[in-house]
């Protein structure tokens, strides 16, 4: 639980971890994520982004073992702080859409659901 000076306690979501507490800025286009959307996590491109930067960390680690175990541990952060957001702005948009008072379609909130329980599986299975 994490303290809020509007709604007092309340229990702590994916903007807390992310530290994105404030809304974000709506988007002028739509982020494409990569193939398989439901169960993509990242933009496209992210993910090879981050996958050629562990390989550098690999090669990297026959010279200077503990430089490479220190980005190694940044970039897990950069990941998981990463992911965080994903979620966190995926939340904030559906925030925006019942503060307007609009309607959000039962599926719409099944498919939100449906990555969190992806997500979740994943999580319980590292």
């Amino acid at each position: 639980m994490t303290q809020d000076p509007q709604r007092g306690m309340r229990p702590l979501s994916t903007s807390d971890i992310a530290g994105t507490n404030q809304p974000p800025q709506p988007a002028t286009e739509k982020p494409q994520r990569d193939e398989g959307a439901e169960t993509s996590l990242f933009l496209k491109g992210e993910a090879e982004g981050f996958e050629t930067r562990w390989s550098a960390i690999q090669t990297g680690f026959v010279d200077e073992p503990r430089n490479a175990v220190e980005q190694a541990d940044a970039l897990v952060a950069e990941v998981m702080r990463r992911l965080a957001e994903v979620f966190s702005e995926e939340r904030s948009k559906l925030e925006r859409q019942w503060d307007r008072g609009d309607q959000i379609s039962t599926e719409d909130l099944r498919v939100a659901l449906r990555r969190y329980r992806t997500f979740f599986g994943r999580l319980l299975a590292v």
